[in-house]
């Protein structure tokens, strides 16, 4: 069964529009939106298994721009 999960990213003032019409191009995203509050993108991810939940996230947190991020795992 895939796993869902949300990417709370906290980007540089003024970089969220660029960082995530990036994301959205990646494998494994589904939705990549910008927020308002203590996040600026939510970005909903469905992957296979952990071990490639752990490499996009590593990819992701690898972006110019990109200073912080939380990952929540969605219960089936």
């Amino acid at each position: 069964m895939p796993i869902t999960a949300y990417l709370l990213i906290v980007a540089e003032v003024g970089r969220e529009y660029e960082i995530a019409d990036r994301i959205r191009g990646m494998e494994g995203v589904r939705e990549a939106r910008i927020v308002y509050g203590e996040f600026d993108i939510v970005a909903k991810l469905e992957v296979p298994d952990l071990s490639a939940l752990d490499s996009m996230v590593t990819r992701m947190r690898a972006i110019q721009g990109i200073i912080k991020t939380s990952t929540l795992i969605a219960s089936q």
